[in-house]
């Protein structure tokens, strides 16, 4: 297989150091990535990567990977990517990844991270939902103090990712790492009821989860029943992305273009560590806006499905024309998605910090 040929960019090149069989249907691509990158490739457990997968009908699509990956352990960057029906980039990566091959990759990004290391967690995964979940619990073990119990669901024995270097982590924590398996081949699909008796020892412990969609709405929902405050549960949402993040568009929003001659918002930015202040034009999105002016704001899909390029709302309001991932919580904290926000009053101030 020959590397795949792809249109320059701005985005970075990535080699591939080595492609693990984890499943008979799922593999890890481990990424290693130069001295020169290593600060903009620096990420926090449970973010993800975004990377350009080669189309002979579009040229290309854009995929979000999670990585399992310790932040602390630097090395290669991994994310594990497991076949699905139907599903493009996935199986493209599973048929063709080789050691030595160059992917373009986007820098890492997301919000389903803890606060901290040493709290106490319950993690929840179904299927290959336990990527992100396998980089919060690794960093826990490794840097922090935290206790983890992890309820896992497959559909068999054979479908378990990570299921060795599961067992080696709880034999080396006992004390520490609680892990439960469930199995769709012996106990069938799991429950609401079932979800939440399992649940229920650990239901005061920060949660969070990942999966097909059908067992994040069950897992929540189990949660609800035990009255797990929704603050407490974060919950990790990919869709399919219809856009490409590769190939940049001019974008206005087309609800705000009837309002042109409207006074623009004065826009404080907290980016990199340096303060920025624009006049925001009340129909720019905040993204396409920062990125016109030279920033380096971080984004991925451009179209509220995921959320790398989320933001904080220190003062001043914004509204969300479309928004996919972020949870209640999310929002109650200030958290938006820039691709997607337009100014509403007459003074915004934003943190990517």
């Amino acid at each position: 297989m020959t590397e795949p040929e792809l249109p320059d960019t701005d985005f970075h090149r990535l080699r591939i150091a080595r492609v693990v069989a984890e499943t008979p249907d799922a593999c890890s691509l481990e990424l290693a990535v130069p001295e020169d990158l290593a600060d903009k490739f620096r990420h926090r457990p449970g973010q993800f990567l975004t990377l350009r997968i080669p189309s002979d009908r579009t040229g290309s699509v854009g995929r979000c990977y999670s990585l399992c990956s310790v932040p602390r352990e630097g090395g290669p960057l991994k994310v594990a990517v497991k076949r699905v029906r139907d599903g493009y980039g996935s199986n493209w990566l599973c048929d063709n990844a080789t050691e030595g091959m160059v992917l373009e990759v986007l820098p890492p990004a997301g919000v389903f991270t803890p606060k901290s290391l040493d709290d106490d967690l319950l993690l929840l995964a179904g299927g290959s939902g336990i990527t992100p979940i396998m980089s919060i619990l690794k960093s826990v073990l490794a840097g922090g103090t935290g206790r983890l119990t992890l309820l896992y669901a497959n559909r068999d024995e054979r479908s378990v990712i990570f299921g060795d270097e599961l067992t080696t982590l709880a034999q080396q924590h006992p004390d520490r790492l609680t892990v439960v398996h469930w199995l769709e081949s012996v106990q069938g699909l799991p429950s609401v009821p079932q979800l939440a008796a399992l649940a229920a020892p650990w239901a005061g412990r920060e949660t969070f989860i990942c999966g097909p969609s059908e067992f994040m709405d069950a897992a929540s929902d189990a949660l609800s029943e035990l009255g797990v405050d929704r603050k407490r549960v974060h919950i990790e949402r990919f869709v399919s992305l219809s856009r490409n993040p590769f190939e940049v568009e001019d974008t206005v929003d087309a609800s705000t273009e009837d309002a042109p001659d409207e006074a623009p918002t004065q826009l404080d930015v907290e980016l990199d560590g340096e303060q920025h202040t624009f006049a925001w034009p009340r129909q720019r999105k905040l993204l396409d806006f920062l990125l016109e002016q030279g920033l380096d704001a971080p984004y991925s899909c451009r179209e509220g499905a995921c959320s790398a390029c989320a933001c904080r709302i220190m003062a001043g309001e914004v509204k969300m024309l479309n928004n996919e991932v972020l949870e209640p919580v999310d929002l109650d904290e200030g958290i938006v998605l820039a691709c997607q926000s337009v100014p509403v009053t007459d003074d915004v101030s934003v943190s990517y910090e």
